[in-house]
C-alpha cells in the first residue's frame, strides 16, 4: 500500500470514530472532533463542566470506537496516589514483592472530578501524563501505547473542589467544556434513553495500533517555516496583551503546532494551512493565559481576548 493510499486510510478511520461518537453524544458535534483531533496529537483533555452532561459517556463512546482498554477513576478525598500509579504487595509464597496495576494503566484513563482529590494524588496522575510510565518502588514501567487522559473537573465554587494550578492545567493540552444541550438536542437524548442503552449503539472501528499510526501520520504534516513564525507571533500576542496577566507558556505554542497537524491530518491534508493554527489556538490557549484584573472588571472572557488577537495578528499568506 502506499504512503498516500495509507493516510486516506487512515483518515478515513479517524472520522469514523467521530461518527461513532455521535451517535451517543447528541449536539456536540465540534467538542468531539475538538478531542479526537486532541487524542492523535498525543494530548491529554480536561473536560470543565458541570455534572451530568455526558462526560463520561463520551469518554466511554471513544473507548468503544478505538476498542481501548479503559479505565475510569472517581477522584475523591482519600484517593491516593498509589491507586492511580499502583503498589507493591508482598508475595509470601514467593518472598517477593508482586506489582498491582493502578486504574491509570490502561489505554484510555477517566480521571474523573480530579479537582475533588488532593494535590499529592493531583500531582502522581499528572506525572504518569507526562512521562508516559510509572515509577513504583524504584522500577519504571511503560504505559500501553497509546496512552490517552481525559480527566474531568467541576467549575471552582461547587462543593468539594479545588482549582488546579497553572502548572497542572498546562500538561492539559486541551480543556473544553460541553454545555448544557439544546432543546432539540436534549429530546433526542430522551428518546435516545428508552429502554436501551445509547453505547451499546457504538461500533469498534478503529483498534490500538491503528490510533499509534494516525498519531504517527499527523505528527509526519508539514508546517512550513512561515507558519511556525505565525505561532509564535499568537503565542507573543498574549504576553504582551494588557488584558491578560499570565500569555501562553512555551508547551502552548507547541501544542498549537502539534493539534495544527492533526487538524490538517483529519481534513485530509498533509500539510498545515495558517486556517488550522486559528481552528485550534484557542483550545490550546485558553486554560494556559489568566486575564488581567482590568479584563474582569470589564467583563471581559477569555475566549473573547483569544479571537482578538487572531484578528490582529496577521495571518500568513499560504505558500504556492
Amino acid at each position: 500500500m502506499s504512503e498516500q493510499a495509507k493516510f486516506n486510510e487512515l483518515q478515513q478511520k479517524a472520522i469514523a470514530i467521530s461518527n461513532e461518537v455521535k451517535k451517543v453524544i447528541i449536539g456536540k458535534d465540534d467538542i468531539i472532533d475538538r478531542l479526537l483531533i486532541s487524542f492523535l496529537a498525543r494530548g491529554h483533555v480536561l473536560l470543565d463542566d458541570i455534572p451530568g452532561v455526558g462526560k463520561t459517556t463520551m469518554a466511554l463512546a471513544f473507548s468503544r470506537a478505538m476498542n481501548l482498554n479503559h479505565q475510569r477513576l472517581q477522584f475523591t478525598p482519600d484517593v491516593l496516589p498509589t491507586d492511580v500509579t499502583g503498589f507493591s504487595v508482598y508475595n509470601k509464597d514467593t518472598d517477593s514483592f508482586t506489582y498491582k496495576p493502578g486504574a491509570a494503566i490502561c489505554n484510555l484513563f477517566l480521571a474523573d472530578e480530579i479537582n475533588r482529590t488532593s494535590s499529592k494524588t493531583q500531582s502522581a496522575l499528572l506525572e504518569v501524563m507526562e512521562e508516559g510510565k510509572v515509577t513504583v518502588d524504584g522500577v519504571t514501567r511503560e504505559l500501553p501505547k497509546p496512552y490517552i487522559v481525559i480527566a474531568t473537573q467541576n467549575p471552582i465554587g461547587s462543593i468539594g473542589t479545588q482549582m488546579l494550578p497553572e502548572s497542572q492545567l498546562d500538561r492539559f493540552m486541551v480543556k473544553v467544556s460541553m454545555g448544557y444541550p439544546d432543546v432539540d438536542s436534549e429530546y433526542e437524548i430522551l428518546k435516545g434513553k428508552q429502554n436501551r442503552n445509547p453505547l451499546e449503539d457504538v461500533k469498534e472501528v478503529a483498534s490500538a495500533s491503528d490510533i499509534v499510526e494516525m498519531q504517527q501520520m499527523a505528527e509526519q504534516v508539514f508546517v512550513s517555516d512561515t507558519n511556525y513564525h505565525y505561532i509564535a507571533e499568537l503565542a507573543e500576542a498574549t504576553r504582551n496583551n494588557d488584558m491578560l496577566e499570565l500569555g501562553m507558556s512555551p508547551r502552548g505554542s507547541i501544542s498549537t503546532a502539534r493539534l495544527a497537524r492533526a487538524y490538517a491530518f483529519v481534513k485530509g491534508r498533509n500539510y498545515v494551512i495558517p486556517d488550522d493554527i486559528a481552528a485550534v489556538f484557542g483550545d490550546a490557549a485558553s486554560h494556559r493565559v489568566i486575564l488581567s484584573p482590568k479584563a474582569r472588571v470589564n467583563g471581559t472572557t477569555v475566549e473573547a481576548v483569544l479571537n482578538s488577537i487572531l484578528q490582529t495578528v496577521p495571518v500568513p499568506k499560504i505558500e504556492g
